[in-house]
């Protein structure tokens, strides 16, 4: 039987294209996409944001500290 907490593949995903467009609200630097997090990490400014449902969501209130 399938484990039905795990969130569909496809809803997982972000798109490649919107990954080159997005930086960290804080500090303007790219975000590195980790898929087995499901987080886009900034190193500069040590956050990870969160994506939920296949969206990133961009607010540092809701980035994990990396130093945690």
């Amino acid at each position: 039987m399938a484990d039905s907490s795990a969130p569909p593949v496809e809803a997982t995903r972000v798109d490649p294209r919107l990954l080159e467009l997005l930086v960290c609200p804080l500090t303007k630097e790219p975000l590195e996409y980790d898929a087995a997090r499901e987080e886009l990490i900034s190193r500069s400014a040590k956050l990870a944001y969160p994506i939920r449902d296949g969206i990133p969501i961009m607010l540092p209130e809701e980035a994990r500290s990396l130093t945690e």
